[in-house]
């Protein structure tokens, strides 16, 4: 996901040559603008970013500090226990 300052043709063509569908909200100056712009997908993509960011301020799972498949995975488990914890419990 981007934000308006990556609304350029390249940048849609370089996503669209890997196979990859371009959610980039344009520009409101932008001389192209289609009607359509899928804002559900957009909003969707957000709230992937923003789980990745809750992850990553877990250090050991933005810095990699485990050896292991599994040990990542029960460190990235246990964080998203705590975020999950943290957001039921918000009094």
């Amino acid at each position: 996901m981007t934000d308006k300052g990556y609304d350029a043709k390249s940048n849609r063509a370089a996503c669209r040559a890997r196979g990859i569908i371009p959610i980039i909200p344009y520009r409101s100056n932008a001389s192209e603008r289609p009607t359509f712009f899928p804002i559900k997908l957009y909003r969707l993509r957000a709230r992937i970013e923003q789980a990745m960011g809750k992850l990553k301020r877990f250090k050991r799972v933005a810095m990699r500090c485990e050896k292991t498949v599994e040990s990542y995975s029960a460190i990235v488990a246990f964080a998203c226990t705590m975020i999950l914890v943290k957001s039921v419990h918000t009094a």
